[in-house]
């Protein structure tokens, strides 16, 4: 970052949530007008007369696309919660659109800086000392500037080349008024009649507020930074900045300076000789290695947060969000990929209900084809030539508005991969993620069958053996609770009739025609009266109201005549 551009921090736009002071009445009207504009976009997308000559799927799409922006947009400016919001709600396929879920993805943090003064009395408060006395150089122009805080170059007195992560000042008083207000909202959209049913919002509101408090506490993230440095301790290829702990507080964190060319900076990295097909194959390894060898990973690996060293080695930055697999989860997702390569959608519904990433329901039948329409248009190609970025669009389309509930740690690996997807591509035109990932899910599945059967035949015929005899043992529990079912009347059959549904639709249809009818009659008729007793302000508003029940009543009439002509 240049001279220049680093002071354009201090004179980017102003936001009103970027001050020491914040007016809670002010916050909560910002933001209540934010939800309310929201829910009344939500509400005319499935209006057909909203949409200029008629709605349309490609109309639809625009829309949504639109809105996406706008939101991304409103929730910068709100300021750092809603940012922070709006990145793990870019996690939730489950919730939201595609278009969402994209557009969430790209919001990035980039606000003014604050000023050297608020930098002073920070560090002072937090280390007891001021800044000549804890450093010998301390560049007052930030090197960059992010919603929770700000980096500074500096040198120890010992000689050490360091940066000083600072928070933003009054960060934990907004995020106090601000988590109050989102309460009320996860409040009222879980009593929302449409928006409430089968979404847990106040478990929602819960996990974002311990992310968010996570994420401010820089003791937390200089002990991520030393774990994860713990872990590529014995790949030379990779390398972490060291804490120095001795000037580091829950809201100022000194790490080791390792500077580097930005990953995705292509022609930086061209012109310094580096081989950017060797690093297309580092940056996927170093994921793979974080994710199946130790659990622990980056879960905001964007470019921005790696780069380069000019020896062709790999420096990872900004250890606030991280991610974590137990044991036990990547033991139960063995089954998962075992039900993948077998093709067998009733075993990989099981082992995701058992993962907590499908909600079970009494017709699990439109899950289960879904999942099978999935496998068999996934394992038709080979595995080397898939997509991360097209496997996870297509996850996230049979999701949506679906039972599964996919965990954030599943959400945030495939935004990871879908990222580093993308960044080898523009390191290496040819570079394919699956490819490299290959040998890692051979040998995963090799182990975990290892664990569970023999080699050959025999272990084969074991494996089946077990399976039969589980099957055959549970089926006595399986009619048990069958007849309990029935005898309950938990048990429903449901039977659909095309013909019947059509003549439904048509009743339903005519018995709304006559309600408009009748209000337009009876509109008319007040109008008249009104009109004659000399009301006429009255009578106006009553016609209005007539015409517009008339008009609705026409365009009902348009639409029966349409259906009927279809069948």
């Amino acid at each position: 970052m240049t001279v220049s551009d680093r002071s354009k921090l201090h004179t980017s736009k102003k936001y009103r949530w970027n001050r020491e002071r914040y007016s809670r009445q002010r916050r909560y009207v910002d933001i209540w007008t934010f939800v309310l504009r929201l829910l009344a976009s939500q509400w005319l997308y499935g209006k057909s007369w909203s949409y200029a000559g008629g709605m349309t799927d490609e109309k639809q799409a625009l829309r949504r696309r639109r809105l996406a922006v706008w939101i991304r947009e409103t929730l910068l400016d709100l300021g750092p919660t809603f940012i922070k919001v709006g990145q793990l709600f870019s996690t939730r396929a489950d919730l939201f659109p595609s278009e969402y879920v994209e557009e969430l993805s790209k919001l990035q943090d980039k606000v003014p800086a604050f000023n050297y003064e608020q930098v002073e009395a920070i560090i002072e408060q937090d280390l007891g000392k001021t800044i000549p006395e804890l450093y010998q150089s301390f560049d007052p122009i930030p090197l960059a500037a992010a919603s929770l805080g700000q980096v500074h170059r500096a040198q120890l007195h010992s000689g050490e080349e360091v940066v000083v992560k600072i928070q933003r000042p009054g960060l934990k008083k907004l995020f106090t008024i601000d988590l109050a207000i989102l309460k009320g909202i996860a409040r009222y959209f879980q009593n929302h009649p449409d928006w409430g049913r089968g979404r847990d919002w106040m478990g929602i509101y819960e996990e974002c507020c311990r992310i968010l408090w996570e994420e401010i506490d820089y003791l937390g993230e200089g002990r991520n930074a030393d774990t994860f440095r713990r872990n590529f301790r014995n790949e030379g290829w990779v390398r972490v900045p060291r804490v120095y702990w001795r000037y580091a507080s829950s809201r100022v964190l000194t790490l080791e300076y390792l500077p580097g060319i930005k990953i995705s900076h292509y022609d930086a990295i061209e012109a310094a000789g580096l081989d950017r097909k060797n690093l297309a194959q580092l940056g996927a390894r170093a994921y793979l290695h974080q994710l199946l060898n130790n659990g622990f990973f980056h879960a905001d690996p964007h470019p921005g947060n790696i780069a380069v060293s000019s020896d062709g080695a790999l420096i990872f930055y900004d250890f606030g969000m991280m991610g974590q697999v137990p044991a036990i989860t990547r033991e139960k997702l063995l089954n998962t990929f075992f039900g993948i390569a077998q093709k067998d959608a009733e075993q990989v519904v099981a082992s995701l209900v058992e993962l907590g990433a499908l909600a079970p329901a009494e017709d699990m039948g439109p899950v289960r084809r879904s999942v099978q329409y999935m496998l068999d248009n996934f394992m038709d190609q080979p595995f080397e030539t898939q997509s991360v970025a097209a496997i996870s669009d297509d996850l996230y389309d049979i999701a949506y508005n679906q039972p599964f509930r996919f965990p954030a740690t599943f959400t945030f690996v495939m935004r990871a991969f879908s990222t580093l997807e993308g960044v080898g591509k523009g390191l290496d035109p040819d570079f394919n993620f699956m490819e490299v990932a290959k040998p890692f899910a051979m040998q995963l599945m090799t182990d975990g069958r290892s664990s569970l059967e023999t080699d050959g035949l025999l272990g084969e015929i074991g494996r089946q053996a077990a399976q039969m005899s589980s099957t055959a043992l549970g089926l006595p529990r399986r009619i048990d609770d069958t007849i309990d079912k029935l005898e309950r009347g938990d048990i429903r059959v449901r039977v659909r009739s095309i013909e019947s549904d059509r003549l439904l639709r048509r009743i339903s249809t005519v018995n709304l025609g006559m309600n408009y009818t009748i209000l337009a009659g009876t509109f008319t008729l007040s109008a008249t009266i009104l009109l004659v007793s000399e009301y006429v302000v009255l009578a106006i508003v009553m016609a209005i109201l007539a015409v517009a029940a008339a008009i609705a009543l026409l365009r009902l009439l348009m639409r029966l005549d349409r259906y009927d002509r279809m069948f």
